[in-house]
């Protein structure tokens, strides 16, 4: 099989191969420096258990709760296609 010859651009920034550090290097150039989702984050178990904690501390929702709210909404989203 012949070797295929890859053009790469000169103007190409020389940037880490692993996909998220160069995508964290192309959001920290581009943002304000905020929180993003789609960056992994990488932290102490004791941050992570603080985030957990935070999330324990705010609204909860018993199961039997959401399936009820999610049966109302099925109705009603099946009632608006028909």
């Amino acid at each position: 099989m012949r070797k295929k010859p890859y053009k790469i651009q000169e103007n190409t920034p020389k940037i880490a191969n692993e996909p998220t550090v160069a995508y964290r290097q192309i959001v920290s150039a581009t943002s304000s420096g905020s929180w993003n989702p789609n960056v992994p984050f990488h932290g102490t178990q004791e941050e992570w258990w603080e985030h957990i904690h935070r999330i324990e501390q705010g609204e909860f929702m018993s199961i039997e709760e959401a399936d009820k709210e999610f049966a109302i909404w099925k109705k009603n989203f099946l009632a608006s296609r028909m």
